[in-house]
């Protein structure tokens, strides 16, 4: 078994605050803002044959993220850009994954931080596909969680932010104790949402391709991508609301992010069974690896 290094304990470098810094030198007080008050916001990318996937999309989206939860990154898009392009090479990083965030510091501890800095890192490391493909072509196997995702009304549901993925962390465990990969995520009406990092796909029985309408949860970059890989092979993407009990109008279910990339859904509480994966499935897979190892 490969031995598991802690974050913290490992080797390399890390971009915060203005500079480059050594790894294990890449700290915070305990006291600040955004470990308490979930005040942070962050970029999950993939690194692929030492290029950035969609890197602008990805800190033009954490530019947005931060705007929803009211500061502004001390960074411009085109310097963010830059700087992960740095990072990337200074790491020596072919195949990787690549997280770039910012939070409030400590200046004040209470609900309101309006003069607290506004700290900023990036790192990435080396880091295979979270799936093999023989797994992301078998499927894996997810359960409902109790936490649905809540109304816009309710929570900033369209900013990538800390504070959102708390109960997508209690889901995930629950359900990995009863042997289970992932979590699947309702909405607060009951329609189908999303699994716990990642959006969700349904290839119907009339050959359409369905997704849940993101209209409480965040259109991810994967799922755009693969909507557009989608439609150049003339298929038909409809978005909408989608009941729990459509997967029996399904042929094949899958789940799309920058960790799963596009990975199948077999087995869904035991009830819906997706054994074989249809063609679609496998052709936009095809398409997907080819465009980012372009």
């Amino acid at each position: 078994m490969t031995e598991i290094i802690p974050f913290d304990l490992r080797d390399g470098t890390i971009f915060y605050n203005g500079e480059f810094v050594e790894w294990k030198n890449a700290k915070v007080h305990i006291l600040n803002h955004g470990l308490h008050y979930a005040s942070l916001v962050f970029e999950g990318e993939r690194v692929y044959n030492k290029k950035i996937f969609e890197s602008t999309r990805h800190s033009q989206r954490l530019h947005d993220s931060a705007n929803t939860l009211d500061f502004k990154i001390p960074y411009s898009v085109e310097e963010i850009d830059q700087l992960k392009n740095e990072l990337v090479a200074k790491q020596n990083i072919v195949d990787g994954y690549i997280r770039a965030f910012a939070w409030r510091g400590s200046e004040k501890m209470a609900i309101s931080a309006q003069e607290n800095k506004i700290h900023f890192g990036i790192a990435c490391w080396k880091w295979p596909s979270y799936y093999s493909d023989e797994a992301r072509k078998a499927g894996i196997k997810v359960k409902f969680a109790k936490y649905r995702r809540p109304p816009a009304e309710c929570a900033p549901v369209f900013a990538k932010a800390a504070g959102l993925y708390m109960i997508c962390t209690i889901s995930k465990h629950e359900v990995e104790r009863e042997g289970y990969n992932d979590a699947l995520m309702l909405d607060y009406r009951g329609y189908l949402a999303e699994a716990t990092g990642a959006n969700l796909f349904l290839v119907m029985k009339n050959n359409e391709l369905h997704t849940p309408l993101c209209d409480c949860f965040l259109n991810g970059i994967t799922r755009q991508t693969v909507i557009g890989l989608a439609k150049k092979r003339g298929i038909k993407v409809v978005e909408r609301h989608i009941l729990p009990e459509e997967f029996c109008d399904a042929t094949d279910v899958f789940i799309t992010g920058s960790a799963a990339e596009l990975t199948r859904v077999s087995n869904i509480e035991n009830k819906h069974l997706f054994p074989t994966a249809s063609q679609m499935t496998l052709d936009l897979m095809q398409d997907y690896q080819k465009l980012v190892q372009a």
